[in-house]
């Protein structure tokens, strides 16, 4: 019997050494609350001011720190930015159960380039909650051809020279102009985001990547009125899996050939994406003119499309709209693309289209399993300056 009550005592205090150890990880993790900032869930009185303080606060810690963010609406009225110079913190996560909102008065936000901006951090995570950038008056401003907008408009949620990014779980709204900006950032992992705007809301890309390495995207849903997402110049090693895009105008690896000095496009994967009604599909565009970028090592594997206008197109004399084209020839030479298990229907009958460089021809495309059909009329693909092979079953037929 005393064997039994020993062994029973020996097991309630591993126990509590046990709670006692998890208590000791849990407290070595700062929890500040934005509410404890002066911050105000109605969604009235503005917030900015207390956003910033806690952020100060974080950054003072050199331990983890969790900035909660209860329940609610928030509004931040002004431009905020989050720098990372003085940040003794590596490892600071918003953890967001409200909902952060702009000035519903475009004009307050209308000049700046972010709304909300985090510069040359490390280790930042964003959980959960919402960002509704009240974009819509903006769009409409624009589309009724008002000479009196901004010019531009304010990307929701930008990184810039940041590295080792967490954003799980996000949902963007009617965001000015794009919705999520990574630039010049590595090793970001983006997951659980949902991305909603108006199919007519003009220039708000989804997810936009540039100059960044080392980024993935997972299990997100985007629908914009611009690209879901768009992988500009100096992308290397991006993964995206599980995407569903539309109304939208695809995943775009471009517009590349703005400047002549211009850095190139490499290790690009997407797997496993559903376009929904969009404008394009799987889409590589560049403008005709001189430029030192390239495009390589691109997989585009099981992807369907659901009456897709332009379902796989590579587009080297790129000008929206046919206004001041430059009327060159792309200096961006493509190489290395894949594209394998391409299924759906496309909503025209171009299915496929790889308009390529008269100087710079497409090499080393590959095609395979890919069977696109359209609606009463027979899908056809066009090529020019295009050059790869086939494997498997093609349709529309091979024109490379």
């Amino acid at each position: 019997m005393a064997e039994v009550t020993t062994s029973c005592f020996s097991r309630v205090a591993l126990l509590i050494l046990y709670i006692l150890h998890q208590s000791c990880v849990v407290e070595s993790t700062l929890i500040f609350n934005v509410l404890s900032f002066g911050a105000k869930p109605n969604g009235v009185i503005d917030s900015t001011q207390a956003f910033l303080d806690v952020w100060t606060a974080a950054c003072a810690s050199s331990d983890s720190t969790t900035i909660r963010v209860p329940k609610g609406r928030y509004l931040l009225r002004n431009a905020m930015v989050f720098k990372g110079d003085n940040c003794k913190s590596t490892d600071i996560t918003f953890r967001i159960d409200g909902t952060l909102i702009a000035s519903s008065d475009y004009r307050v936000l209308g000049q700046a380039n972010n709304w909300l901006s985090f510069e040359g951090v490390t280790g930042v995570s964003i959980i959960g909650g919402a960002l509704d950038a009240k974009g819509t008056s903006l769009w409409a401003c624009k589309l009724a051809g008002s000479t009196n907008c901004p010019n531009g408009g304010a990307t929701s949620l930008s990184f810039t020279n940041s590295r080792n990014i967490n954003i799980n779980g996000l949902m963007s709204l009617n965001s000015q102009m794009f919705h999520i900006v990574i630039n010049g950032c590595q090793d970001v992992r983006i997951k659980g985001v949902k991305v909603n705007a108006a199919g007519n809301s003009p220039n708000t890309d989804g997810i936009h990547v540039q100059l960044s390495r080392n980024v993935a995207i997972f299990n997100t849903s985007i629908k914009t009125g611009d690209d879901c997402v768009s992988i500009g110049p100096g992308t290397k090693d991006l993964w995206i899996e599980q995407i569903t895009c539309g109304p939208g105008h695809g995943i775009s690896i471009g517009s590349l050939a703005k400047d002549l000095e211009e850095e190139g496009v490499q290790n690009v994967t997407v797997k496993n994406a559903i376009f929904k009604g969009t404008q394009n599909g799987l889409r590589i565009k560049s403008w005709a003119r001189p430029s030192n970028g390239f495009v390589q090592g691109v997989q585009f594997l099981d992807v369907v499309m659901l009456n897709v206008q332009n379902p796989i197109v590579i587009d080297q004399n790129y000008c929206p709209h046919n206004i001041n084209c430059p009327a060159q020839v792309s200096g961006v030479r493509v190489s290395d693309v894949v594209y394998r298990n391409i299924q759906g229907t496309s909503a025209t009958a171009i299915a496929i289209k790889f308009d390529c460089s008269a100087t710079n021809p497409c090499s080393g495309i590959r095609l395979e399993n890919v069977s696109l059909t359209c609606r009463n009329q027979e899908v056809q693909s066009l090529c020019a300056n295009a050059n790869g092979k086939i494997a498997g079953t093609v349709q529309p037929n091979n024109c490379l």
